[in-house]
């Protein structure tokens, strides 16, 4: 009896002290803060479906923690500091739990506050979840406790990318057109470091930056890209940046390839169309034909909202944060970050891991290029008859970094 009474007066003084419990039914808030207006928008929009649709999926009996989870987008108009104002916004409303993608910047930024904020507000911490946003500074130099990435990084990407360009011998002159801002920066970097390091024959025969978002008519960057004699160009370009390069490129009759991050993204494979066939390649954590539960997944997203899901870092947070959860035995993002540090989750493309030094996932990776949908890749993207086809898989050993991240832990 006085053993149940110490029990009951514990956990009335730890509910005293805010600390919350995993239990079955417990809501845990999300807020997303991304673009869903302007250039960029549509990407957005498409995602924040995305969560919603896998918030059902993994609520309740679908995760261990038998946790709910609700997500609510906001818009930041792809500002930094729009996003310092929507950060402020959902810790006022309650979310914990932050979520963000589409730009370095803004993500940079948002790491930045996070650490801040939870500095000088314990009890009150709130973990950022970044699912998109791939500048390398966010897990090395500019490393926080509180931001964990679950896409690859530009350096993780490029090193899967350069390998798959070892082979493709044709390829002999390399053009670099990226956004600018940190991230078409740090896909400048690294193309050029990584190819004199695995193909040093290589010519790079120009290197543009754009603004990001601004640019509608991509022909005198295609006529430079033609000048120059490139057989090839690498862009880490996403979104309408990329599809009205494509556009652009189809257009004024240029037949290079292109290796891309993004290229099943909305808007893109539309402005593909059949011209792209065999010559654009991305390199990704997925593809759109992964099969398993993922091509069920998919067909579903599909028929409910008549747009197709490529974001799966939105199924990998989900996944690590029941996980994380249940192992904590709480909600308190204090308890789920110590959890989530070196968690381990079978997915959609086998076992990955979150890195303990610095946050960062460890994946696989899959370079595919865009051909025509067939019987054994059937799935078509904004139904334009057309695929990304799986060429080859890195596993995470192959993709994995190393991390010069110096973590200061609470």
């Amino acid at each position: 009896m006085k053993l149940t009474m110490k029990i009951v007066a514990a956990t009335a003084m730890m509910i005293a002290a805010g600390v919350s419990f995993a239990q079955k039914g417990e809501t845990v808030k999300m807020v997303r803060i991304d673009p869903l207006t302007g250039l960029l928008g549509p990407v957005g929009v498409s995602q924040i479906k995305g969560y919603q649709f896998f918030a059902e999926k993994f609520s309740g009996a679908g995760n261990p923690a038998g946790v709910k989870f609700e997500i609510t987008p906001i818009d930041n108009k792809l500002s930094p500091a729009e996003s310092l104002n929507a950060l402020k916004a959902a810790i006022d409303q309650g979310a914990r739990y932050i979520v963000q993608g589409n730009g370095s910047s803004v993500a940079l930024a948002l790491s930045d506050a996070v650490t801040k904020h939870n500095e000088r507000n314990p009890g009150k911490e709130v973990l950022y979840l970044n699912d998109s946003a791939v500048d390398p500074d966010l897990t090395n130099s500019k490393c926080s406790y509180w931001h964990f990435r679950f896409d690859a990084d530009t350096t993780m990407k490029m090193e899967a990318m350069s390998s798959f360009m070892v082979d493709q011998k044709d390829i002999k002159k390399v053009y670099l057109l990226n956004q600018n801002y940190s991230h078409g920066h740090q896909v400048a970097k690294y193309a050029k470091e990584t190819l004199a390091r695995k193909r040093p024959d290589i010519q790079i025969v120009g290197e543009d930056l754009h603004p990001i978002a601004q640019v509608r008519d991509f022909a005198p960057y295609i006529a430079k890209i033609k000048a120059s004699g490139a057989d090839t160009v690498i862009t880490g370009n996403w979104g309408s940046d990329l599809s009205l390069l494509i556009k652009a490129a189809n257009e004024g009759g240029y037949n290079g390839k292109f290796f891309t991050y993004y290229a099943g993204v909305t808007g893109t494979p539309t402005a593909l169309g059949q011209n792209g066939a065999g010559r654009v390649y991305q390199i990704a954590y997925n593809h759109y034909n992964m099969g398993g539960q993922m091509d069920k997944w998919m067909k579903e997203f599909k028929a409910k909202y008549n747009d197709d899901f490529y974001t799966g870092s939105t199924i990998r947070i989900y996944e690590m944060l029941g996980a994380a959860m249940a192992k904590a035995k709480s909600t308190d993002p204090v308890k789920v970050a110590a959890a989530l540090e070196g968690m381990k989750v079978k997915s959609f493309n086998g076992e990955v891991e979150m890195r303990k030094t610095d946050h960062q996932l460890q994946q696989p990776l899959y370079m595919s290029v865009w051909e025509k949908a067939s019987a054994k890749y059937p799935y078509s993207p904004e139904n334009t008859g057309m695929t990304m086809v799986p060429l080859k898989e890195y596993p995470n050993y192959v993709s994995s970094t190393p991390t010069s991240c110096q973590m200061k832990r609470p």
